[in-house]
Parts: structure tokens; C-alpha cells; sequence
């Protein structure tokens, strides 16, 4: 039976397996390179085996898990080669992306990005506190999702999520944004969206690739790039 002719309950329930999943996985209830059984995972995420079942061959599919022999499902480890991948495919979608973007996006879009950012450093320098760090790593976020969404292409869109999760794992367990980088990354921003404002697609590619360049090179250990 193929995706689209399943009821509607089941693809919700899939669904809602695997957001549970990643969800777990983010909050670090699950470890990169945790080996797990398929009961262990219902525990977990509190979805039925059923669900749990369909959900294998999508996590291994999406490179989440890989199945080792007599020892069961083991989650991805965070190694060279993923970094080096998952940057490279965030390098290739983000950067065309977003000259589309500077090209397309409204001004009241690019202004209120422009806010949430100012936002954020004018906080900053009042005293960088841990509520602080999670809304500037939202914001964070929401400029990097922005610019993929804003294709309106839901192949991309899936692509681009998957590989947020692992770049958002890479993250967890190379470097986190604490209150030095928080400030850099909100300029790095900043750059890249005064070329949205000024409608320079070359303009925002470049301090987009920069600012990537640097988040790589972090994941790597090797500091600014």
C-alpha cells in the first residue's frame, strides 16, 4: 500500500512517531551512537510497536539509525564524515535559497527577521542569561528555516529538516551557542540580512557562505574558518 492510499489515522500516527523520535533525540533522551530495540524505542517515545515498526526503515532511510547485526538499531554517531556531509548539503540548499530570497521576500518579512536579531543583542547587553541563549538560538533557527521555506518546494523543505536534525546534533556535541558566540552569530546574521534589505543576492550568499564556513568549522574544531 503505498503512503497516500493509507488512512488518514496511520500516516498521522507515523507521523507523530517520528517527531517523537527526534524530539527525544534533541532533548538527548536518546544518544548519538545508543544502541536501542524496537521496545525500548515504544518506551521511549510512547508510540505503539506498530508505529514504531513503519518508523525503522524512514529513520534508517534518513540516516538516523543504522541496523548493525545481532546488536540491533544504533543511532548515528557524530563523526568527520557526517559534519563534512551535512554542512555540504546545508551549504548547497541554503546558499541558493537564499539569493532567491533576497530576490522575493517582502520587506515587512526581511524587517521583522531584522527585529527579532537587534532584539536579541539589545538583551544581550543588559546580561546574556540561559533564557536568552535559547531565544537567540530560536531566532537562530527561524532565519536558516525562513529562507528554505520561503521556496515553497516540499521536497527541499523535507531534505532541509532532516539535515537540520543532524546539524542540530552536531551542535549538542561540538559546540553549543554560549555567550561568547552569541553575539557573533547574531552579527553574522545581520550581514547576511543587509543583503536581503539592500536586495544584493551576491551581497548575502557571500555572508551567508561565511557565516556557515565559521559554523563548520566549529563542528570540525578548528574555530573560525
Amino acid at each position: 500500500m503505498t503512503e497516500a492510499a493509507r488512512p488518514r489515522g496511520e500516516r498521522s500516527l507515523r507521523s507523530r512517531a517520528y517527531d517523537s523520535f527526534t524530539e527525544r533525540l534533541l532533548a538527548r533522551d536518546i544518544l548519538p551512537g545508543q544502541f536501542l530495540s524496537q521496545r525500548e524505542l515504544v518506551e521511549i517515545t510512547g508510540m505503539p510497536l506498530g508505529a514504531i515498526r513503519e518508523l525503522v526503515p524512514r529513520l534508517e532511510a534518513d540516516g538516523l539509525i543504522t541496523t548493525v547485526p545481532q546488536r540491533g538499531m544504533q543511532v548515528a554517531h557524530i563523526d568527520l564524515d557526517l559534519v563534512r556531509n551535512a554542512f555540504q548539503l546545508r551549504m548547497f540548499l541554503e546558499l541558493e535559497a537564499a539569493a532567491l530570497f533576497t530576490i522575493n521576500a517582502t520587506d515587512d518579512m526581511i524587517g521583522e527577521i531584522r527585529q527579532a536579531h537587534e532584539t536579541v543583542l539589545r538583551d544581550a547587553e543588559k546580561g546574556i542569561t540561559p533564557d536568552l541563549l535559547e531565544r537567540a538560538q530560536a531566532v537562530d533557527w527561524s532565519l536558516h528555516d525562513c529562507i528554505i521555506d520561503s521556496l515553497n518546494n516540499a521536497i527541499i523543505s523535507n531534505v532541509y529538516r532532516v539535515n537540520s536534525v543532524k546539524i542540530r546534533l552536531i551542535r549538542q556535541e561540538r559546540f553549543r551557542l554560549n555567550e561568547k558566540l552569541l553575539t557573533t552569530v547574531m552579527n553574522d546574521h545581520l550581514e547576511i540580512i543587509s543583503g536581503f534589505e539592500s536586495r544584493d543576492p551576491d551581497r548575502a550568499v557571500n555572508a551567508l557562505r561565511s557565516h556557515l564556513d565559521n559554523a563548520r568549522g566549529r563542528a570540525l574544531g578548528l574555530g573560525e574558518m
